[in-house]
């Protein structure tokens, strides 16, 4: 099974890392990565086998997004979203829908978060009401990763009758009604292509519904929280590794002529550097001990899960800043690595579920409160 990571190897140095540059400077989407997954059966990875996907579980999905962020956030975002909407539709799509997915005829993609209730992911407020001719959506949602490229999106609406937050459906991307509006020029993660999608009227069958009505919340606390938390934690570490490495060569091939000496030869350099080695490495610890509650279904399972999303966006955020400091005004430049990705881990304190929302989860946890 681990032979799809020399697979992942190969599309990371060859496509992922030459076009990361391009990808945040013109934001398009990294198409050529997602063309070479599909190709090799990667976007199939989470599939079962027996309708022609791999078979994998969370960690290989981990292991695919972290590997990604080091090259290239917007690349390990597509797919962290790609491989938690397919993890959904696994367990509750269709086997056609489900084969289509494992042949990686679809990019699929996540529709939670709404204008009306930001990012309180799990209470839309967008609606869904039944007619003689199916199910009528109507929503404004605020960001959907891979908007314009995605095929199928997981998409949460209010119960149409049944007690509950929430209900989940799926939804082709091009059907009648499904407004995408603009594009993403963003701080960071500038290729994931995410933009406001509004649904106008959007007509689509009963069966179209993932689960029961009303049970949206249950999928969403049961199936997607766990594989996006450690797929967005994923990312947060690959930034990191990233940054490492580039923060290393820098300093390690930069002189001062008048000293004759490299800037890590400097004691200061090398402990703000051990630093974002420590904090890279502890974070990454926390992210495989949730892998292995996740497994082993541990009671600390959700504890975890909570922890390792905002462990590593807080994380990332602190070593790209030491980054920033050691590289100094060479930082700013494209070429040395370090600003694309300082912008990049932005982005996981304020991804819905959001560090400070987190951390009151996790509070409340400790507390022995009600954590939703």
């Amino acid at each position: 099974m681990t032979e799809y990571l020399n697979i992942v190897e190969k599309i990371a140095t060859s496509i992922v890392a030459k076009n990361a540059m391009e990808v945040d400077k013109t934001g398009a989407f990294p198409q050529e990565a997602i063309t070479a997954l599909r190709d090799n059966g990667l976007l199939g990875l989470m599939s079962a086998k027996y309708v022609g996907g791999l078979g994998a579980g969370p960690r290989a999905a981990a292991l695919v997004v972290e590997r990604f962020a080091r090259e290239c956030a917007s690349t390990a975002m597509i797919m962290c979203m790609h491989y938690t909407a397919t993890v959904v539709i696994e367990k509750y799509g269709s086997e056609l829908v489900r084969k289509q997915l494992a042949r990686g005829e679809h990019l699929a993609t996540l529709a939670f978060s709404e204008v009306g209730s930001r990012s309180h992911f799990w209470a839309p407020v967008g609606t869904a009401t039944r007619d003689q001719n199916g199910i009528h959506l109507n929503a404004r949602k605020s960001w959907v990763t891979s908007a314009h490229h995605a095929t199928l999106y997981v998409w949460s609406s209010k119960p149409v009758e049944a007690e509950g937050a929430s209900t989940l459906w799926l939804v082709p991307s091009d059907s009648k009604g499904i407004l995408i509006t603009g594009s993403f020029d963003g701080l960071g993660l500038r290729g994931n292509d995410s933009t406001p999608v509004v649904a106008e009227k959007v007509l689509i069958p009963e069966h179209a519904m993932l689960g029961k009505d009303g049970h949206g919340f249950k999928i969403m606390l049961e199936t997607v929280l766990p594989l996006f938390n450690v797929l967005t934690a994923a990312t947060g570490i690959g930034l990191m590794e990233g940054a490492t490495v580039a923060a290393c060569g820098h300093i390690g091939g930069t002189r001062y002529e008048h000293l004759d000496s490299a800037l890590c030869e400097l004691p200061t350099i090398r402990a703000y550097l051990a630093r974002m080695r420590i904090t890279a490495d502890q974070t990454r610890c926390l992210w495989l001990d949730t892998l292995n509650a996740m497994e082993n279904d541990r009671e600390d399972m959700m504890l975890r899960v909570l922890e390792c999303k905002a462990a590593s966006a807080e994380s990332a955020t602190q070593v790209l800043d030491i980054a920033m400091r050691i590289c100094g005004g060479a930082a700013f430049r494209r070429e040395v690595g370090v600003e694309r990705r300082f912008r990049d881990a932005r982005a996981g304190t304020v991804m819905a579920p959001t560090t400070d929302q987190l951390y009151d989860f996790i509070g409340k946890s400790m507390c022995g409160l009600s954590v939703f």
